[in-house]
Protein backbone atom coordinates (compact mmCIF):
# COMPACT_ATOMS: atom_id res chain seq x y z
CA UNK A 1 0.00 0.00 0.00
CA UNK A 2 2.54 2.02 0.23
CA UNK A 3 3.48 2.96 -3.27
CA UNK A 4 0.19 5.33 -3.03
CA UNK A 5 2.60 7.78 -1.27
CA UNK A 6 4.81 9.70 -4.17
CA UNK A 7 8.21 11.02 -3.69
CA UNK A 8 8.10 12.25 -7.14
CA UNK A 9 5.69 11.95 -10.11
CA UNK A 10 6.29 11.82 -14.20
CA UNK A 11 2.36 12.48 -14.69
CA UNK A 12 0.54 15.53 -14.52
CA UNK A 13 -0.89 15.95 -10.83
CA UNK A 14 -3.64 16.88 -10.12
CA UNK A 15 -3.54 19.92 -7.37
CA UNK A 16 -5.47 19.28 -3.75
CA UNK A 17 -6.66 21.95 -1.28
CA UNK A 18 -7.33 21.07 1.72
CA UNK A 19 -9.57 23.69 3.51
CA UNK A 20 -11.13 23.70 6.98
CA UNK A 21 -14.48 25.83 7.31
CA UNK A 22 -13.00 29.11 9.05
CA UNK A 23 -10.22 29.18 5.46
CA UNK A 24 -12.80 28.94 2.99
CA UNK A 25 -13.84 32.75 2.58
CA UNK A 26 -10.32 33.53 2.21
CA UNK A 27 -9.56 31.11 -0.30
CA UNK A 28 -12.42 31.69 -2.48
CA UNK A 29 -11.79 35.80 -1.97
CA UNK A 30 -8.75 35.87 -4.16
CA UNK A 31 -10.23 32.69 -6.69
CA UNK A 32 -11.52 33.06 -10.23
CA UNK A 33 -15.39 34.15 -10.38
CA UNK A 34 -16.04 30.86 -11.52
CA UNK A 35 -14.29 28.89 -9.20
CA UNK A 36 -16.53 30.77 -5.93
CA UNK A 37 -19.64 30.55 -8.60
CA UNK A 38 -18.31 26.87 -8.52
CA UNK A 39 -18.21 25.90 -5.50
CA UNK A 40 -21.86 27.68 -3.94
CA UNK A 41 -23.54 25.81 -6.84
CA UNK A 42 -22.17 22.66 -5.53
CA UNK A 43 -22.68 24.10 -1.25
CA UNK A 44 -19.51 23.35 -0.93
CA UNK A 45 -18.86 24.43 2.82
CA UNK A 46 -15.19 22.77 3.54
CA UNK A 47 -17.15 20.61 5.85
CA UNK A 48 -15.50 17.13 7.30
CA UNK A 49 -14.87 15.23 4.20
CA UNK A 50 -16.03 16.93 1.30
CA UNK A 51 -14.60 16.97 -1.91
CA UNK A 52 -15.09 18.96 -4.91
CA UNK A 53 -13.77 18.11 -8.17
CA UNK A 54 -13.38 21.34 -9.98
CA UNK A 55 -12.85 21.14 -13.98
CA UNK A 56 -11.14 23.12 -15.73
CA UNK A 57 -11.66 24.42 -19.60
CA UNK A 58 -11.10 21.27 -21.26
CA UNK A 59 -13.76 19.48 -18.96
CA UNK A 60 -10.90 17.44 -16.99
CA UNK A 61 -10.78 18.34 -13.08
CA UNK A 62 -8.23 20.88 -12.81
CA UNK A 63 -8.22 20.63 -9.00
CA UNK A 64 -9.57 19.26 -5.85
CA UNK A 65 -11.14 21.27 -2.76
CA UNK A 66 -11.18 19.08 0.42
CA UNK A 67 -12.67 20.47 3.77
CA UNK A 68 -11.33 19.37 6.86
CA UNK A 69 -13.82 20.98 9.28
CA UNK A 70 -12.37 22.66 12.01
CA UNK A 71 -8.82 21.59 10.38
CA UNK A 72 -7.69 19.48 13.59
CA UNK A 73 -8.28 15.97 12.36
CA UNK A 74 -5.82 14.09 10.01
CA UNK A 75 -7.53 11.60 9.65
CA UNK A 76 -10.10 12.98 7.55
CA UNK A 77 -7.65 12.22 4.87
CA UNK A 78 -8.21 8.92 5.06
CA UNK A 79 -11.65 9.36 3.39
CA UNK A 80 -9.65 11.65 0.51
CA UNK A 81 -8.25 8.62 -0.83
CA UNK A 82 -11.55 6.56 -0.94
CA UNK A 83 -13.60 9.53 -2.77
CA UNK A 84 -10.81 10.35 -5.45
CA UNK A 85 -10.45 9.12 -8.73
CA UNK A 86 -7.27 6.90 -9.92
CA UNK A 87 -4.51 9.49 -10.59
CA UNK A 88 -1.44 11.35 -9.49
CA UNK A 89 -2.43 14.00 -6.88
CA UNK A 90 -0.24 16.84 -5.27
CA UNK A 91 -1.37 18.58 -2.13
CA UNK A 92 -0.95 22.12 -2.54
CA UNK A 93 -2.21 23.37 0.65
CA UNK A 94 -3.25 21.95 4.04
CA UNK A 95 -4.26 24.19 7.70
CA UNK A 96 -0.95 24.45 9.58
CA UNK A 97 -3.05 23.37 12.29
CA UNK A 98 -1.99 19.90 11.07
CA UNK A 99 0.75 17.89 10.49
CA UNK A 100 1.64 17.20 6.96
CA UNK A 101 3.65 13.69 8.35
CA UNK A 102 -0.19 12.90 9.84
CA UNK A 103 -1.91 13.70 6.53
CA UNK A 104 0.19 11.53 4.29
CA UNK A 105 -0.17 8.67 6.79
CA UNK A 106 -3.61 8.37 6.81
CA UNK A 107 -3.74 9.08 2.93
CA UNK A 108 -2.15 5.58 2.83
CA UNK A 109 -4.50 4.49 5.46
CA UNK A 110 -7.19 5.41 3.46
CA UNK A 111 -5.86 3.73 0.30
CA UNK A 112 -6.65 0.02 1.54
CA UNK A 113 -8.24 -2.62 0.00
CA UNK A 114 -7.86 -6.15 -0.16
CA UNK A 115 -8.82 -7.40 -3.72
CA UNK A 116 -7.27 -10.87 -2.91
CA UNK A 117 -10.34 -12.82 -4.20
CA UNK A 118 -11.09 -9.79 -6.46
CA UNK A 119 -10.73 -10.96 -10.18
CA UNK A 120 -10.60 -6.98 -10.73
CA UNK A 121 -8.55 -4.74 -8.81
CA UNK A 122 -9.06 -0.92 -9.72
CA UNK A 123 -6.67 1.48 -9.53
CA UNK A 124 -6.19 4.08 -6.65
CA UNK A 125 -5.37 7.89 -6.26
CA UNK A 126 -1.66 8.51 -5.31
CA UNK A 127 -0.45 11.54 -3.43
CA UNK A 128 2.84 13.58 -3.80
CA UNK A 129 3.51 15.15 -0.62
CA UNK A 130 6.51 17.33 -0.69
CA UNK A 131 8.30 17.56 2.66
CA UNK A 132 6.78 14.79 3.91
CA UNK A 133 8.95 12.11 5.82
CA UNK A 134 7.90 9.34 3.32
CA UNK A 135 9.93 6.83 4.05
CA UNK A 136 8.69 6.25 7.75
CA UNK A 137 5.36 7.39 6.92
CA UNK A 138 5.73 4.33 4.12
CA UNK A 139 7.05 1.92 6.31
CA UNK A 140 3.76 2.53 8.75
CA UNK A 141 1.61 2.20 5.69
CA UNK A 142 2.75 -0.66 4.98
CA UNK A 143 2.97 -2.76 7.93
CA UNK A 144 -0.97 -1.55 8.61
CA UNK A 145 -1.47 -3.51 5.13
CA UNK A 146 0.06 -6.33 6.58
CA UNK A 147 -1.66 -6.12 9.63
CA UNK A 148 -5.03 -6.02 8.02
CA UNK A 149 -4.13 -8.84 5.23
CA UNK A 150 -3.34 -11.16 7.32
CA UNK A 151 -7.07 -10.63 9.60
CA UNK A 152 -8.88 -10.33 6.36
CA UNK A 153 -7.45 -13.51 4.76
CA UNK A 154 -9.99 -16.81 5.06
CA UNK A 155 -8.49 -19.49 7.88
CA UNK A 156 -8.47 -21.58 4.71
CA UNK A 157 -5.48 -19.67 3.35
CA UNK A 158 -3.93 -18.56 6.90
CA UNK A 159 -3.21 -21.03 9.16
CA UNK A 160 -1.07 -21.73 12.32
CA UNK A 161 2.15 -22.27 9.13
CA UNK A 162 1.11 -19.55 7.32
CA UNK A 163 1.46 -17.10 9.96
CA UNK A 164 5.07 -19.06 10.45
CA UNK A 165 5.82 -18.67 7.09
CA UNK A 166 5.07 -14.66 7.24
CA UNK A 167 7.32 -14.90 10.64
CA UNK A 168 10.19 -16.23 8.49
CA UNK A 169 9.88 -14.14 5.40
CA UNK A 170 9.93 -11.02 7.79
CA UNK A 171 12.55 -12.68 9.98
CA UNK A 172 15.13 -13.17 6.41
CA UNK A 173 14.28 -9.70 5.03
CA UNK A 174 15.43 -7.46 8.83
CA UNK A 175 17.85 -10.34 9.39
CA UNK A 176 16.14 -11.60 12.39
CA UNK A 177 16.38 -15.25 14.31
CA UNK A 178 13.49 -17.16 14.22
CA UNK A 179 12.43 -20.83 16.12
CA UNK A 180 9.59 -22.80 15.72
CA UNK A 181 8.31 -24.98 17.77
CA UNK A 182 5.30 -27.54 16.49
CA UNK A 183 2.77 -30.25 17.33
CA UNK A 184 4.12 -32.57 20.03
CA UNK A 185 7.52 -31.16 20.42
CA UNK A 186 5.19 -28.32 22.23
CA UNK A 187 5.00 -30.40 25.17
CA UNK A 188 8.59 -31.37 25.50
CA UNK A 189 9.43 -27.71 25.14
CA UNK A 190 7.18 -26.79 28.05
CA UNK A 191 4.65 -24.80 26.15
CA UNK A 192 1.45 -27.45 27.02
CA UNK A 193 -1.20 -24.90 27.01
CA UNK A 194 -0.54 -23.81 23.61
CA UNK A 195 -0.61 -27.72 22.76
CA UNK A 196 -3.81 -28.43 24.80
CA UNK A 197 -5.60 -25.77 22.79
CA UNK A 198 -3.93 -26.81 19.33
CA UNK A 199 -4.04 -29.82 19.40
CA UNK A 200 -7.70 -31.22 17.48
CA UNK A 201 -6.45 -29.42 14.23
CA UNK A 202 -5.52 -31.11 11.39
CA UNK A 203 -2.29 -32.58 11.04
CA UNK A 204 -1.51 -29.62 8.29
CA UNK A 205 -2.47 -27.21 10.84
CA UNK A 206 -0.82 -28.29 13.91
CA UNK A 207 -0.06 -25.46 16.70
CA UNK A 208 3.60 -23.99 16.87
CA UNK A 209 5.19 -21.30 19.08
CA UNK A 210 6.79 -18.95 16.97
CA UNK A 211 9.77 -16.37 18.66
CA UNK A 212 11.50 -14.24 16.36
CA UNK A 213 14.44 -12.47 17.53
CA UNK A 214 16.16 -9.48 16.11
CA UNK A 215 19.11 -6.24 17.27
CA UNK A 216 21.87 -6.19 19.57
CA UNK A 217 21.60 -8.58 22.93
CA UNK A 218 22.81 -5.35 25.14
CA UNK A 219 19.81 -3.49 23.79
CA UNK A 220 16.91 -2.89 26.07
CA UNK A 221 15.06 -6.00 26.02
CA UNK A 222 11.55 -5.58 24.72
CA UNK A 223 8.80 -8.29 23.61
CA UNK A 224 5.70 -8.35 22.03
CA UNK A 225 3.07 -11.51 22.20
CA UNK A 226 0.10 -11.80 19.79
CA UNK A 227 -2.89 -14.09 19.98
CA UNK A 228 -2.55 -16.40 16.80
CA UNK A 229 -5.71 -18.50 17.31
CA UNK A 230 -6.51 -18.50 12.98
CA UNK A 231 -10.11 -20.05 13.44
CA UNK A 232 -12.05 -19.95 16.67
CA UNK A 233 -14.81 -22.88 16.38
CA UNK A 234 -15.18 -22.13 19.93
CA UNK A 235 -14.11 -26.06 20.98
CA UNK A 236 -16.75 -28.28 22.08
CA UNK A 237 -18.12 -25.08 23.70
CA UNK A 238 -19.20 -24.60 19.56
CA UNK A 239 -20.03 -20.57 19.37
CA UNK A 240 -23.78 -19.95 17.76
CA UNK A 241 -23.06 -19.76 13.59
CA UNK A 242 -23.49 -15.72 14.14
CA UNK A 243 -20.50 -15.78 16.14
CA UNK A 244 -18.05 -17.79 14.52
CA UNK A 245 -18.68 -15.74 11.19
CA UNK A 246 -15.73 -13.24 11.90
CA UNK A 247 -13.45 -15.71 13.94
CA UNK A 248 -10.71 -15.89 10.80
CA UNK A 249 -10.56 -12.81 12.52
CA UNK A 250 -8.81 -14.61 15.67
CA UNK A 251 -5.33 -14.10 14.76
CA UNK A 252 -5.73 -10.09 15.01
CA UNK A 253 -3.18 -10.01 18.13
CA UNK A 254 -0.48 -12.40 15.60
CA UNK A 255 -0.76 -10.02 13.09
CA UNK A 256 -0.94 -6.80 14.84
CA UNK A 257 2.54 -7.51 16.93
CA UNK A 258 4.16 -8.70 13.63
CA UNK A 259 3.35 -5.34 12.31
CA UNK A 260 4.55 -3.43 14.83
CA UNK A 261 7.72 -5.24 14.93
CA UNK A 262 8.37 -4.72 11.43
CA UNK A 263 7.67 -1.24 12.13
CA UNK A 264 10.85 -1.30 15.07
CA UNK A 265 12.92 -3.19 12.72
CA UNK A 266 12.36 -1.33 9.45
CA UNK A 267 13.37 1.73 11.90
CA UNK A 268 16.32 0.16 13.42
CA UNK A 269 15.31 1.46 16.89
CA UNK A 270 17.75 0.53 19.55
CA UNK A 271 16.12 -2.67 21.20
CA UNK A 272 16.47 -6.20 21.45
CA UNK A 273 12.90 -7.26 20.26
CA UNK A 274 11.24 -10.30 20.84
CA UNK A 275 8.03 -11.49 18.99
CA UNK A 276 6.07 -14.44 20.26
CA UNK A 277 3.21 -15.58 18.75
CA UNK A 278 1.57 -19.21 19.72
CA UNK A 279 -0.33 -20.24 16.43
CA UNK A 280 -2.90 -22.37 16.94
CA UNK A 281 -6.67 -23.35 15.03
CA UNK A 282 -9.47 -23.73 17.42
CA UNK A 283 -10.91 -27.05 16.31
CA UNK A 284 -13.50 -30.08 17.30
CA UNK A 285 -12.09 -33.65 17.14
CA UNK A 286 -11.81 -36.12 19.15
CA UNK A 287 -8.77 -34.93 20.98
CA UNK A 288 -10.13 -31.61 21.11
CA UNK A 289 -9.52 -30.23 25.13
CA UNK A 290 -12.84 -30.64 27.40
CA UNK A 291 -14.98 -28.48 29.80
CA UNK A 292 -13.59 -29.69 33.05
CA UNK A 293 -10.00 -30.52 32.00
CA UNK A 294 -7.25 -29.55 34.20
CA UNK A 295 -4.21 -28.20 32.07
CA UNK A 296 -0.35 -27.63 32.60
CA UNK A 297 1.04 -24.43 31.69
CA UNK A 298 4.99 -23.11 31.16
CA UNK A 299 4.43 -21.50 34.35
CA UNK A 300 3.28 -24.55 36.42
CA UNK A 301 0.28 -23.24 37.76
CA UNK A 302 -2.53 -25.76 36.71
CA UNK A 303 -5.57 -23.86 34.74
CA UNK A 304 -8.99 -25.60 35.07
CA UNK A 305 -10.57 -25.28 31.53
CA UNK A 306 -14.14 -24.21 32.30
CA UNK A 307 -14.81 -22.86 28.89
CA UNK A 308 -12.96 -23.68 25.70
CA UNK A 309 -14.21 -20.84 23.67
CA UNK A 310 -11.79 -18.94 26.57
CA UNK A 311 -8.17 -20.01 24.75
CA UNK A 312 -7.02 -17.35 23.70
CA UNK A 313 -6.01 -16.77 27.01
CA UNK A 314 -4.48 -20.11 27.49
CA UNK A 315 -2.12 -19.82 25.00
CA UNK A 316 -1.07 -16.01 26.27
CA UNK A 317 -0.25 -17.87 29.44
CA UNK A 318 2.45 -19.99 28.01
CA UNK A 319 3.69 -16.91 25.78
CA UNK A 320 3.68 -14.71 28.56
CA UNK A 321 5.56 -16.99 30.49
CA UNK A 322 7.95 -17.26 28.11
CA UNK A 323 8.01 -13.37 27.92
CA UNK A 324 9.12 -13.50 31.42
CA UNK A 325 12.32 -15.58 31.01
CA UNK A 326 13.83 -12.93 28.55
CA UNK A 327 13.84 -10.30 31.27
CA UNK A 328 12.38 -7.96 29.50
CA UNK A 329 11.99 -3.85 30.36
CA UNK A 330 8.94 -3.67 28.64
CA UNK A 331 6.06 -6.73 27.56
CA UNK A 332 3.06 -5.66 24.91
CA UNK A 333 0.70 -8.29 24.37
CA UNK A 334 -2.06 -7.64 21.58
CA UNK A 335 -5.05 -9.99 21.22
CA UNK A 336 -8.68 -9.88 20.21
CA UNK A 337 -9.66 -11.50 23.46
CA UNK A 338 -13.02 -10.64 24.94
CA UNK A 339 -16.75 -9.86 23.50
CA UNK A 340 -16.53 -7.53 26.74
CA UNK A 341 -14.56 -4.92 25.48
CA UNK A 342 -16.60 -4.65 22.94
CA UNK A 343 -19.79 -4.07 24.69
CA UNK A 344 -17.80 -1.54 26.95
CA UNK A 345 -16.03 0.14 24.58
CA UNK A 346 -16.93 -0.69 21.18
CA UNK A 347 -15.35 -1.24 17.89
CA UNK A 348 -12.99 1.73 17.55
CA UNK A 349 -11.74 1.79 21.27
CA UNK A 350 -9.98 -1.08 22.28
CA UNK A 351 -8.65 -1.12 25.80
CA UNK A 352 -5.55 -1.79 27.46
CA UNK A 353 -4.71 -2.66 30.92
CA UNK A 354 -1.71 -2.05 32.73
CA UNK A 355 -0.34 -1.13 36.64
CA UNK A 356 2.43 0.93 35.25
CA UNK A 357 1.57 4.50 35.39
CA UNK A 358 4.26 5.82 34.16
CA UNK A 359 3.53 3.22 31.23
CA UNK A 360 -0.55 3.69 30.86
CA UNK A 361 0.35 7.86 30.73
CA UNK A 362 2.33 7.21 27.56
CA UNK A 363 0.72 4.92 25.84
CA UNK A 364 -2.57 7.44 26.15
CA UNK A 365 -0.25 10.36 24.95
CA UNK A 366 1.28 8.83 22.08
CA UNK A 367 -2.15 7.00 20.97
CA UNK A 368 -3.69 10.92 21.06
CA UNK A 369 -0.10 12.11 18.99
CA UNK A 370 -0.90 9.26 16.55
CA UNK A 371 -4.88 9.90 16.01
CA UNK A 372 -4.74 5.74 17.52
CA UNK A 373 -7.41 6.02 20.24
CA UNK A 374 -7.40 3.42 23.15
CA UNK A 375 -8.88 3.80 26.18
CA UNK A 376 -7.37 2.51 29.94
CA UNK A 377 -9.32 0.17 32.02
CA UNK A 378 -8.34 -1.38 35.53
CA UNK A 379 -6.65 -4.25 36.42
CA UNK A 380 -9.40 -4.39 39.11
CA UNK A 381 -8.13 -6.45 42.45
CA UNK A 382 -11.50 -7.26 43.51
CA UNK A 383 -11.97 -9.85 40.53
CA UNK A 384 -9.32 -11.79 40.95
CA UNK A 385 -11.31 -13.82 42.99
CA UNK A 386 -13.69 -14.95 40.37
CA UNK A 387 -10.69 -16.77 38.54
CA UNK A 388 -10.63 -19.58 41.57
CA UNK A 389 -11.02 -23.09 40.73
CA UNK A 390 -11.84 -25.61 43.61
CA UNK A 391 -9.47 -28.30 41.65
CA UNK A 392 -6.16 -26.46 40.45
CA UNK A 393 -4.40 -23.13 40.68
CA UNK A 394 -6.74 -21.47 38.37
CA UNK A 395 -9.69 -21.56 36.14
CA UNK A 396 -10.46 -19.96 32.32
CA UNK A 397 -13.70 -18.67 33.14
CA UNK A 398 -14.42 -16.24 35.70
CA UNK A 399 -17.27 -16.72 38.26
CA UNK A 400 -20.12 -15.06 36.68
CA UNK A 401 -20.64 -12.31 40.10
CA UNK A 402 -17.62 -10.42 38.46
CA UNK A 403 -19.22 -9.75 35.17
CA UNK A 404 -16.66 -7.99 33.67
CA UNK A 405 -15.30 -9.95 31.24
CA UNK A 406 -12.35 -8.40 29.66
CA UNK A 407 -11.35 -7.21 33.11
CA UNK A 408 -11.15 -10.60 34.23
CA UNK A 409 -9.31 -11.71 31.27
CA UNK A 410 -6.74 -9.31 31.92
CA UNK A 411 -6.04 -10.34 35.71
CA UNK A 412 -5.92 -14.01 34.14
CA UNK A 413 -2.85 -12.77 31.95
CA UNK A 414 -1.18 -10.82 34.58
CA UNK A 415 -0.99 -14.39 36.33
CA UNK A 416 1.60 -14.87 33.95
CA UNK A 417 2.52 -11.70 32.88
CA UNK A 418 6.40 -9.97 33.48
CA UNK A 419 6.64 -8.38 36.69
CA UNK A 420 8.17 -5.53 34.92
CA UNK A 421 6.24 -2.96 32.91
CA UNK A 422 3.59 -5.36 30.85
CA UNK A 423 0.25 -3.62 28.99
CA UNK A 424 -2.90 -5.96 27.43
CA UNK A 425 -4.32 -4.66 24.58
CA UNK A 426 -7.82 -6.28 23.64
CA UNK A 427 -8.57 -5.08 20.29
CA UNK A 428 -11.03 -6.02 18.14
CA UNK A 429 -9.24 -5.34 14.83
CA UNK A 430 -12.01 -4.61 12.37
CA UNK A 431 -14.11 -2.50 11.03
CA UNK A 432 -18.06 -3.22 11.17
CA UNK A 433 -19.14 -0.81 9.24
CA UNK A 434 -18.13 0.53 5.89
CA UNK A 435 -17.07 3.98 5.50
CA UNK A 436 -15.31 6.45 3.04
CA UNK A 437 -11.11 5.56 4.26
CA UNK A 438 -12.54 2.66 6.84
CA UNK A 439 -13.47 -0.31 4.66
CA UNK A 440 -15.14 -2.72 6.21
CA UNK A 441 -13.11 -5.67 7.58
CA UNK A 442 -10.07 -5.60 9.25
CA UNK A 443 -8.92 -2.61 10.95
CA UNK A 444 -4.82 -1.71 12.38
CA UNK A 445 -5.87 -0.75 16.14
CA UNK A 446 -3.35 1.09 18.33
CA UNK A 447 0.42 -0.01 16.91
CA UNK A 448 0.87 3.02 15.41
CA UNK A 449 0.39 4.79 19.04
CA UNK A 450 2.82 1.77 20.26
CA UNK A 451 5.38 2.18 17.94
CA UNK A 452 5.56 5.92 18.88
CA UNK A 453 6.03 4.78 22.36
CA UNK A 454 8.73 2.55 21.46
CA UNK A 455 10.39 5.24 18.80
CA UNK A 456 10.51 7.78 22.08
CA UNK A 457 11.33 5.53 24.71
CA UNK A 458 14.04 4.19 22.47
CA UNK A 459 15.52 6.42 20.53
Amino acid sequence: MSDVILKTSDQTTVPVFALSEAELESYLASAPDFLRVFAASNAFKAKMGQVLSVPGPSGAVERILFGVGGGTDPTIFRALAAKLTAGDYELQTFPSTLNLDDIVLAFGLGSYGFDRYKHRSGARPKLLAQGANIDEVAQIVEACALARDMTNTPASDLGPFQIETIARDMAAAFKADISVIIGDDLLTQNYPAVHAVGRAAAADRAPRMIEMTWGAADHPSVVLVGKGVTFDTGGLDIKPSAGMRQMKKDMGGAAHVLALGRMVMAANLPVRLTILVPAVENAISGDAMRPGDVLNSRKGLTIEVGNTDAEGRLILADALTRATELNPVLTLDMATLTGAARVALGPQLPPYFTDDEALAADIAACALEAHDPVWRLPLWKGYVDALDSDIADIKNDPDGWAQAGSVTAALFLQKFAPTTSWAHFDIFAWNPRNRPGWTSGAEAQAIRGLYRLLSRRFA
